[in-house]
């Protein structure tokens, strides 16, 4: 199993309002839970976002916290309501409410993994399920939680940057309708989840390093965007969704040669938005 619900790189200096987070970047399988699957190793591996961790370590060389889930997407989904429990998956459970999350396989204890290939052979008891969220889903959210927490009290506002990566064909309807392909999709729940001002910084970080960026479309942004993008109070969350292709071989699930320089690039795109954190202190305090 794996040792902690998270891991957190704190900067020497916390001198920024954002934090960074990886909800499904983890590769530590239970060696249990493998045994207890139909896929192999390598395929079972096809819904996390690999790598995304190692783009975004650099976060607290910015001033900003980065935190990174410990437990593997297939196993627990961090960016799921713990609340989203499949019938399908889960022995005894009646289903209550239309959920397509769910019905597709992908709740808060996923029953599939990418292109719909079903994790298991047979269900899985509640007790099994709950003691997944207690073990992992709360405390990692409880930190995430404290993490903002913080930054409202030394900023005044919290800036939450939820990253992942998307397999290059999640965007092939967008490119065969002739517009160029994106590189990377922003998710503010259509403004619900961060103020304008955050999105377009967020967004000018990466169109300056010449990745092509859209909105919402087709990844809005779930459970995180949404639970804790509260632009209101002052705390803004923006779901990042980068192309896979872009830094690795993602039938291998390996770094390819440009790995290197898109980590210098999103060491870059991390400094702009952590520098927008440190200004924005400067315009609470006065």
């Amino acid at each position: 199993m794996p040792k902690a619900a998270y891991r957190v790189l704190m900067p020497q200096s916390r001198t920024s309002s954002v934090i960074f987070a990886s909800p499904h970047s983890s590769r530590d399988y239970p060696k249990s839970f493998l045994q207890q699957s139909v896929l192999d190793d390598h395929a079972i591996r096809s819904s996390e976002d690999a790598f995304v961790d190692r783009l975004f370590a650099g976060a607290s060389d910015s001033g900003a916290p980065f935190i990174e889930a410990t437990a593997p997407r297939a196993y627990v989904d961090m960016n799921r309501s713990p609340d989203e429990l499949d019938p399908a998956l889960i022995q005894g459970m009646r289903s209550v409410t239309y959920n397509p999350r769910i019905v597709s396989g992908l709740g808060v204890v996923p029953r599939v993994v990418a292109n719909s290939r079903c994790i298991y052979s047979g269900k899985l008891t509640m007790e099994e399920v709950q003691a997944r969220i207690d073990t992992y889903w709360h405390p990692y959210h409880e930190k995430l939680q404290s993490l903002l927490n913080e930054s409202h009290e030394l900023f005044g506002q919290a800036i939450l940057i939820d990253c992942h990566s998307m397999p290059h064909e999640a965007l092939d309807n967008l490119a065969r309708s002739g517009m160029r392909r994106p590189e990377v999709v922003l998710g503010d729940r259509f403004g619900a989840s961060a103020s304008a001002a955050v999105m377009d910084v967020v967004e000018r970080a990466f169109l300056d390093e010449g990745l092509s960026v859209v909105r919402n479309v087709p990844f809005a942004g779930a459970y995180t965007t949404q639970h804790y993008g509260r632009p209101s109070r002052r705390q803004h969350t923006i779901q990042v969704e980068i192309d896979r292709s872009l830094y690795m071989n993602e039938p291998l699930i390996r770094p390819n040669n440009n790995f290197r320089a898109m980590q210098e690039a999103m060491a870059r795109i991390i400094g702009k938005i952590a520098a927008y954190g440190e200004g924005q202190q400067q315009l609470a305090a006065e």
